[in-house]
């Protein structure tokens, strides 16, 4: 079982938003897309759906295709009221429809919800019955635009956990919009990601994030720092600069950022920037500090 979408290219308000998108998404895989807001995310979601229709390209499929949009809207109704209605519409019989309702509220831990209104629900039990009314239905092909959107960063981890076994499915294709590379980390076999209406990378996680193919990618991943060297320029993590007493370079602090794990160090170095984490308080605004370069990816001229 595939879904594939061939050279696609959607247009809304006659602006090109896709261009020649190519995608394909075996059985059993979870294709995470990431991107920056108006890179076609969410319409090349539509059009794997059948939602809007390509100018030109086509789209492949197998089986029956289920999409959970972003927002809940949720109606007014109880929560198994609510996943009973999707059930209806997808034509499950009605003796059938309570028991998968329950079931799916049950995957995603909220069962004993299953009476209350959809408008007592909050942000976050509203997103499990909206995952829950969707995954009763078992498509063969799942597509969810940003399922953790709008939510707090607590309630969207334990989401996370808890959808993870429920994407991984061996009988079908899932192709999930996400927000950030935690999520994608968590979720995905692959990712796509999505600049200016086009697939500008796509592979295993840990090969897009840790050596993205193109400087552009790399920004939009995480690599902050750019140094000029010799054969090119060098695009590195935090994670790839140490802040280090005995370190070759020198680099002078231009900005300190507190976050959740300490300090976020900018830092001016010979022909270019740099981007370290240091334990709190972190070096001195404007002072010189001694540091290694122990990773990044270098990109020839």
């Amino acid at each position: 079982m595939t879904l594939r979408a061939h050279g696609l290219c959607i247009e809304r308000g006659g602006r090109t938003v896709l261009q020649g998108v190519d995608v394909e998404v075996q059985r059993g895989d979870v294709l995470a897309v990431l991107g920056p807001n108006g890179a076609g995310k969410s319409t090349l979601l539509a059009g794997l759906a059948g939602l809007l229709s390509p100018s030109d390209g086509r789209v492949e499929h197998e089986g029956r295709i289920a999409m959970a949009l972003q927002t809940s809207a949720l109606a007014r109704r109880s929560a198994l009221a609510n996943v009973e209605a999707a059930l209806a519409w997808w034509g499950v019989p009605s003796d059938d429809r309570r028991r998968r309702a329950l079931d799916a509220l049950g995957q995603l831990g909220v069962a004993e919800l299953a009476e209350r209104s959809a408008q007592t629900l909050s942000g976050g039990e509203a997103r499990r019955v909206h995952l829950a009314r969707v995954l009763a239905l078992d498509p063969d092909n799942l597509l969810l635009d940003e399922p953790f959107a709008g939510l707090d960063t607590g309630t969207r981890g334990e989401l996370l956990y808890d959808t993870y076994e429920l994407l991984a499915a061996p009988t079908r294709t899932t192709v999930v919009v996400l927000h950030d590379r935690v999520e994608a980390w968590a979720l995905a076999d692959r990712v796509a990601v999505m600049l200016d209406g086009r697939i500008a990378a796509e592979g295993p996680p840990k090969e897009i994030f840790g050596a993205p193919p193109t400087p552009e990618v790399a920004a939009f991943v995480g690599f902050a720092g750019r140094v000029e060297e010799p054969g090119g320029m060098r695009m590195l993590r935090p994670q790839d600069v140490e802040l280090d007493g005995n370190g070759p370079l020198r680099g002078r602090v231009s900005r300190l950022v507190p976050v959740e794990d300490g300090v976020r160090v900018e830092l001016s170095v010979d022909h270019g920037r740099v981007v370290a984490l240091a334990p709190v308080p972190g070096p001195e605004l404007g002072t010189e500090v001694s540091l290694r370069l122990t990773g990044g990816v270098l990109f020839p001229r």
